[in-house]
C-alpha cells in the first residue's frame, strides 16, 4: 500500500478550524484533519485508502499520481 501514498498531500493550518487541514488534490474530496500536522498526516493516509477503495468498489477512474510537484496559478 505504499503506492498509495505517491500522491502529492499539502497540509496547512486553518485558523478557522482551529487544526490543521490536508488536502490530495488529485483525488477530489480527498481531504482530513487533525489537531498536529502529524495526525493530519495519519488521517490523509487513511482517507487515501478510504478514497481508493471507494473508487474501486464502485469501478470509478483512479487517477494515477503524477509523482512530481504540482504547479498553480
Amino acid at each position: 500500500m505504499m503506492n498509495d501514498y505517491r500522491y502529492e498531500i499539502i497540509i496547512y493550518w486553518s485558523k478557522e478550524d482551529e487544526a490543521f487541514i490536508a488536502e490530495v488534490p488529485e483525488l477530489p474530496g480527498c481531504m482530513a484533519h487533525g489537531n498536529t500536522y502529524e495526525e493530519a498526516l495519519k488521517n490523509i493516509k487513511d482517507a487515501i485508502v478510504l478514497w481508493l477503495d471507494t473508487a474501486k468498489e464502485f469501478k470509478d477512474t483512479i487517477p494515477k499520481p503524477k509523482e512530481e510537484k504540482l504547479m498553480y496559478a
